[in-house]
């Protein structure tokens, strides 16, 4: 009997670094953006997003342009 591989390998090197490079980038992105409009949690939204880009960004974006609607 064959032993069991899973379907989920190790990223090489580069990829990895690459993918924590992009992450980095699009958690600055997002902390500048927050702090540059006011939030009182921008570092809590770049670190949210640093984790979990997947699921902070559309959260940000979606609360920003809620607020901003309130705010004009």
């Amino acid at each position: 009997m064959l032993p069991y591989r899973g379907c989920v390998s190790s990223p090489d090197p580069v990829t990895f670094v690459l993918a924590v490079i992009l992450a980095a980038a699009i958690s600055t992105g997002v902390f500048v953006h927050a702090s540059k409009h006011g939030s009182r949690h921008a570092t809590a939204w770049g670190v949210a997003v640093f984790l979990a880009a997947g699921v902070a960004v559309p959260l940000y974006f979606i609360r920003y342009w809620a607020r901003r609607g309130v705010r004009e």
